[in-house]
């Protein structure tokens, strides 16, 4: 009877883990629980930014940064700066295009927004130059007024289930926008260039494209009007 308790507790001890083991288990177990939880700002943020659809709604969320800055007209420096921040959410846009293609990621949700977040960066751009009497209102109005007519638009026809990605003269549109908003809130001269005066000739350039682009758009979706 001895003879058997003694064997029983030998295949007791043989079969309990060493506590060496369970240790190292407990930091194979934490170590797992670290790698699934929530990765660090820095990680979401470059996460967001290595997303199309991401890269949209950073361009978005910079335009109260650009009205802020460009809240001072009478500093050279922060229209400057207001300028700069316009550059780089302007450079999105071409980057969130770009990395949708590469990463085969263009999504019905990237061509609905993409073209929404331009128009928001644009329109805030001249509704703020017509606030300071830097643009004719009326341009800004023309301008402003084609691009929530078009988006309009553009609803009616994602709801008939048609293609809503941007046109090349839309495109073309937005790129003379861009050119002429960057100087106009320059504003002041810069390394001897006429700033203002380079931005009302791109403001004319882009109106052009302004109206025609979006009586391109209603003459070819005219059925659905």
């Amino acid at each position: 009877m001895e003879q058997t308790d003694t064997s029983q507790r030998t295949v007791l001890d043989s079969t309990a883990p060493a506590p060496d083991d369970e240790q190292a288990r407990w930091d194979r177990g934490e170590r797992a629980a670290e790698g699934a939880g929530h990765p660090g700002l820095w990680g979401r943020l470059r996460s967001t930014a290595n997303h199309p659809n991401g890269l949209t709604l950073i361009r978005i969320a910079i335009i109260p940064l650009i009205i802020v800055l460009f809240s001072f007209p009478i500093s050279p420096f922060m229209t400057f700066l207001a300028a700069m921040v316009f550059s780089v959410a302007a450079f999105t846009d071409y980057l969130d295009g770009f990395l949708a293609r590469r990463q085969g990621k263009v999504t019905f949700m990237g061509k609905a927004m993409d073209p929404v977040a331009d128009k928001l960066l644009t329109s805030s751009a001249f509704i703020m130059l017509a606030a300071h009497g830097w643009v004719p209102a009326w341009m800004v109005c023309v301008i402003v007024g084609r691009e929530l007519a078009v988006t309009g638009l553009r609803s009616v026809i994602a709801g008939k289930g048609l293609d809503i990605s941007a046109s090349r003269l839309g495109k073309l549109k937005t790129g003379f926008q861009i050119a002429a908003i960057i100087p106009l809130m320059i504003h002041y001269p810069l390394f001897g260039l006429d700033a203002q005066g380079i931005g009302q000739i791109m403001l004319w350039l882009a109106l052009g494209f302004t109206v025609w682009s979006g009586a391109d758009y209603f003459a070819k979706f005219k059925k659905l009007v």
